[in-house]
């Protein structure tokens, strides 16, 4: 079956397992029984008009390993597809959702960096979002498995979609050679790095783009932090006031989402699903991929950071936003109230 050999393939998927510490809503349940799970799906799925609340109950609550067991089952007892029997019996945004949550974190950050640039036009918002906010281990990650899933290089398809000192960011990102935190702080490249940047922008006429580029895909996280900090003694104006002032655009958007990122990745998260869920009607499709994308990675810190920004918690601000089944799903996603 289709399923089997699509899961065959992803066994390796830990091998770059990222050692930051994780802060996930979405755990491995204990007692975990995959052909009563499989059982109850297919009961959901022939039920009259669907039990769609059996589906989330049970996908939404099972890590994608326990995702992925479930599945063998189904397909061991239906003798047909899980993910085509879900595909056939949901629509809308919640149809998005669980079936983003059947593949693993890679695969969906590589699916959806594959949607980015598919047919005409390309949407950087969200291409920007997926490759400034993944960390080097993720990146090597989402590139082996995009390889395996499209066939294509993800440098290549970069390439091929987006232009100029924007693509050249893209592609130093994607290369994944930041250097490793280390326990030793190097305060004369702090202090070298800090007038790089100024001298490449603010100082002079016109901006040495690479030089920004060079720092800001190759240093390690805490060294950019300290180097943020250090600028502030050459320039007047902090790291984001420089970047809009010296670029536009995408490159822009960016070089902001990376200092957001390198300052606190979460509190970037809560402020793009505050973002997204301002409005009469939330943009589903950004809510969907950080709650989907992050679910297992960081979800409870992004959670913390949203209340502490916001004074108002996650868990509510989608009750209010969002509807019906798609909501539940997403409140069950986001694992409690703060």
């Amino acid at each position: 079956m289709a399923l089997v050999a699509e899961f065959l393939g992803q066994l390796t998927l830990d091998v770059f397992g990222d050692n930051d510490p994780k802060y996930p809503t979405v755990e491995a349940v204990p007692d975990f029984d995959p052909e009563k799970d499989a059982a109850r799906i297919e009961t959901a799925i022939q039920t009259k008009g669907v039990d769609e609340k059996t589906i989330i109950d049970i996908l939404t609550k099972r890590s994608y390993s326990q995702r992925r067991d479930i599945a063998f089952s189904y397909e061991r007892r239906a003798k047909k597809d899980m993910i085509t029997a879900l595909k056939g019996s949901l629509k809308g945004s919640l149809e998005t959702l669980i079936l983003g949550l059947m593949k693993s974190t890679a695969q969906y950050d590589a699916s959806e960096i594959k949607a980015s640039m598919k047919g005409l036009g390309t949407d950087e918002e969200t291409l920007i979002e997926m490759v400034c906010s993944r960390s080097n281990k993720e990146l090597v990650e989402i590139k082996r498995v995009y390889k395996e899933m499209f066939k294509k290089d993800l440098e290549k398809d970069i390439a091929g979609d987006t232009s100029g000192d924007f693509c050249k960011l893209l592609l130093a990102l994607v290369q994944a050679n930041r250097e490793e935190p280390s326990n030793i702080v190097d305060y004369v490249k702090i202090d070298q790095d800090a007038r790089a940047l100024y001298e490449a922008g603010v100082k002079r006429k016109g901006t040495d783009v690479a030089t920004w580029i060079t720092i800001m895909s190759q240093r390690s996280v805490p060294h950019l932090c300290k180097v943020f900090d250090r600028y502030k003694s050459y320039s007047p104006y902090d790291m984001k006031e420089s970047i809009c002032k010296e670029v536009k655009g995408d490159l822009e958007k960016s070089f902001l989402t990376l200092v957001a990122c390198f300052e606190n990745k979460q509190l970037y998260f809560a402020n793009r699903l505050a973002e997204a869920m301002k409005s009469k009607g939330a943009k589903e499709k950004v809510v969907t991929r950080i709650m989907v994308s992050r679910c297992e990675v960081d979800l409870m810190k992004i959670r913390t950071e949203f209340k502490k920004q916001h004074s108002k918690s996650l868990y509510q601000t989608i009750t209010e936003h969002t509807k019906g089944d798609y909501q539940k799903a997403l409140l069950s996603l986001c694992g409690g109230d703060d």
